[in-house]
């Protein structure tokens, strides 16, 4: 990538991004984060899909160092890559009920990964069906904090970046 490609639009992107990360470190309900909505931004308007991968990768490490490193990561970076993945299908048709769409199969992601994970790893779960169903029933009361948190930092990157492509159009135009 040129330093051409470096435009207005890319600094506005990776700067919502780097916000939206942030929000992590302030206190929050369980996975009541921008973690989903940040992959699925990236993945919609980065179009130049290095990019889109590595800078929410980039802030989700920021904001993890400062946190701290969990035994959960693999399937929260895993999911991660998957919804950057799913904002790059975005991409082609950002509409209102395909970005409820995708925030929403976001989440779902985010819970089966991350619980699976769970149940390979905790010693609480047996290492069978019955198991691995009592993991995600567990995990269930903290899945409406995933799909809430998901469907509100997705409203607000993708409603603000909408309101600042209708105020400053140039931006539109621009590939990133």
């Amino acid at each position: 990538m040129n330093s051409n490609n470096f435009t207005s639009k890319f600094w506005l992107v990776t700067i919502m991004i780097l916000a939206a990360a942030f929000t992590r470190l302030i206190p929050h309900p369980p996975n009541f984060t921008a973690v989903g909505a940040i992959a699925l931004f990236g993945g919609a308007y980065f179009s130049e899909k290095k990019i889109a991968f590595i800078v929410p990768m980039i802030a989700m490490l920021i904001t993890d160092l400062m946190i701290g490193l969990h035994n959960g990561m693999l399937s929260v970076y895993l999911s991660f890559i998957l919804i950057v993945g799913i904002g790059i299908v975005l991409s082609q048709t950002i509409k209102f009920i395909n970005v409820i769409a995708a925030s929403l199969l976001a989440s779902v992601l985010f819970f089966v990964l991350t619980n699976f994970q769970m149940w390979i790893q905790s010693p609480l779960y047996a290492k069978n069906i019955s198991g691995l169903i009592a993991c995600y029933v567990a995990a269930i009361p903290f899945f409406h904090y995933t799909v809430l948190g998901d469907l509100f930092f997705v409203g607000a990157l993708f409603g603000l970046f909408a309101a600042i492509q209708v105020k400053y159009s140039q931006l539109v135009k621009i590939k990133i």
